[in-house]
């Protein structure tokens, strides 16, 4: 048998520790604790409560006696049938291609097959399943109860009173059926029979219309008023009247909702703590459960009571309700009247000291009548002129702050989008002040560099230059025409093609020829392009085009744009 590993002990220390175990049994010791502060009953058998030695349990528990596999949670919950999670307004990808769902494809799609499914129309995409997932135990996985509503019961319940009902109505029917047919065979014999025989045709009549007394509904014999019920005695068959054994009495609070699930009802103490009837309506109801009598009366007094004992036990006055109970009502009286004392005696102290700005202080006459005696003129555009100057707001920033020098602060001056000083009008924050010799000398220097500028440009002369693609307008000084001579050379022009991306000059001439040769052999590449296998290896690139190929490939080129291109070859 697997037992606890047990360190050595002398024969003092095991004597020692059987006396604290007979102490703990005893209560004169304190129970011992386990790791998780729960005391271990000391009445537990030493085999139960030490633990195997391959736990290496090292401080006192009962962990290997309790259910150390985690129960399953098929118990408390199951199946949310028909709930939906997420209704999505556009097809997603991997989602069920028939009505759109992200929780099953198109071959577990559970609605009618759509004449286009959602991956293809977009629209009507049905909402996502919630998928759960349960760890049943053995007996969970065979429970064929499993996740049955006991409310749908109340559907057969339902089904069966129909049934006797009907079955009722059937008897009845035939009951009299049976005595229309009696009544005929009567009036056709004739009227001719004695007395007595009227009086046992009658009697008969009345056993046929009888009704059993045990098919009588069961709402009528629990009623509180008299039930009528057939009495028989020797002398002969009488009615008379029962009364039902409630009639004085109040129904019973655990008969008042028989349903599992209602207010708990402990038969020991014959308490019922909350409402049976909850949803019923309070006027007509007399027992509304045990607490609506806990928060009245003087049992709310009486709980403030136990709670001032408990507490003036903790804090060492002896003190117990059950003991003494006068004693507990008398200081409870006594804290009462001490609290009251310095609670005001706090409040007059704040009051003396800082006042009571809501009753000392009188409210103005213009806030209680909306009138006042002060003169205030408008304008014609409705702004105050004179009488109500208004306060500028403060800001949070620091105002009225002068560094370096400055008489104004960092934002009174701007110009060209730029904030800075007035005093001296510089836009650099951490600049020093240089007062008006600095607006002086920038003023100067504005108008140095304006002068300078409307010299230059009165000085110089646009010449024009003709080149073969655009026109270039250059400035030239007129100290610099002054010195051109007309014998020197003219100035080099750059070497640009007319044909690369330019537009053609009206001047230029091309040779028919050169023109020729040019479409044939872009007639060539073209075929080459259409069949590279044909082209020879030794072909000679030249990289410099001239006027006539750029001519002969524009008019080769086929324009995408065109409408008529279909009809050039």
């Amino acid at each position: 048998m697997a037992t606890a590993s047990v360190a050595f002990k002398s024969r003092e220390d095991h004597r020692k520790q059987l006396e604290l175990e007979e102490a703990r049994k005893a209560g004169l010791a304190p129970a011992e604790v386990d790791e998780d502060g729960k005391e271990i009953n000391p009445h537990i058998p030493q085999y139960m409560s030490s633990a195997p030695w391959y736990l290496n349990a090292e401080r006192p528990s009962l962990k290997h006696q309790r259910k150390w596999k985690s129960d399953p949670n098929y118990t408390k919950s199951w199946y949310d049938r028909g709930a939906k999670i997420f209704q999505a307004e556009k097809y997603r990808k991997g989602a069920c291609e028939n009505c759109g769902a992200m929780t099953h494809d198109a071959k577990s799609c559970m609605e009618r097959p759509r004449k286009k499914g959602a991956k293809w129309t977009n629209m009507h995409i049905a909402p996502d399943e919630k998928i759960e997932t349960f760890e049943l135990d053995y007996d969970g996985k065979r429970d064929r109860w499993n996740g049955y509503d006991a409310s749908t019961y109340a559907r057969v319940i339902e089904r069966y009173e129909a049934r006797d009902e009907a079955r009722r109505k059937y008897l009845k029917e035939q009951q009299l059926k049976k005595l229309e047919e009696k009544n005929s065979k009567n009036e056709g014999e004739g009227e001719g029979e004695g007395e007595g025989g009227e009086i046992s045709d009658e009697e008969d009549d009345d056993d046929a219309l009888k009704v059993d007394e045990a098919k009588v509904d069961e709402s009528k014999q629990m009623d509180f008023a008299k039930v009528e019920k057939r009495v028989r005695t020797t002398g002969g068959g009488s009615t008379g009247t029962v009364r039902n054994l409630r009639i004085r009495e109040d129904t019973a609070k655990y008969l008042l909702n028989l349903d599992v699930n209602s207010a708990y009802y402990d038969p020991k103490t014959r308490s019922m703590r909350e409402d049976p009837l909850p949803d019923a309506d309070p006027n007509e109801k007399f027992y509304e459960g045990d607490n609506q009598y806990r928060m009245s009366g003087q049992a709310l007094e009486f709980k403030h009571l136990n709670i001032h004992a408990w507490e003036a036990f903790d804090k060492g006055q002896d003190i117990h309700m059950q003991a003494a109970p006068s004693q507990a009502e008398l200081l409870f009286k006594n804290y009462k009247v001490i609290k009251e004392k310095l609670k005001s005696k706090t409040k007059d102290t704040i009051m003396e000291k800082y006042g009571n700005a809501a009753t000392e202080e009188e409210i103005p006459m213009e806030l209680l009548l909306g009138q006042s005696e002060r003169q205030v003129e408008y304008d014609r555009a409705g702004r105050i002129i004179k009488g109500m100057e208004t306060s500028l707001p403060k800001s949070k920033y620091e105002e009225d702050v002068f560094i370096n020098n400055h008489t104004t602060v960092w934002g009174s001056w701007w110009k060209d989008h730029q904030w800075g000083y007035k005093c001296c009008k510089q836009t650099i924050r951490n600049s020093y002040c240089t007062g008006a010799s600095g607006i002086e000398a920038a003023e100067a220097a504005t108008d140095l560099m304006k002068s300078n500028i409307a010299r230059k440009a009165s000085s110089e002369v646009p010449i024009f230059f003709a080149l073969p693609s655009f026109l270039i307008l250059v400035h030239i000084s007129s100290d610099w025409t002054a010195n051109l001579n007309a014998d020197a050379p003219a100035p080099a022009q750059e070497k640009k093609h007319v044909t690369w991306g330019t537009d053609v000059p009206e001047d230029l001439v091309l040779d028919e020829k050169l023109l020729t040769e040019a479409l044939k052999k872009e007639e060539e590449r073209r075929r080459e392009e259409k069949d590279e296998r044909k082209r020879k290896y030794n072909v000679r690139w030249n990289d410099e085009v001239t006027a006539e190929e750029m001519e002969a490939y524009r008019m080769k080129r086929v324009h995408h744009d065109d409408p008529m291109k279909d009809f050039l070859n």
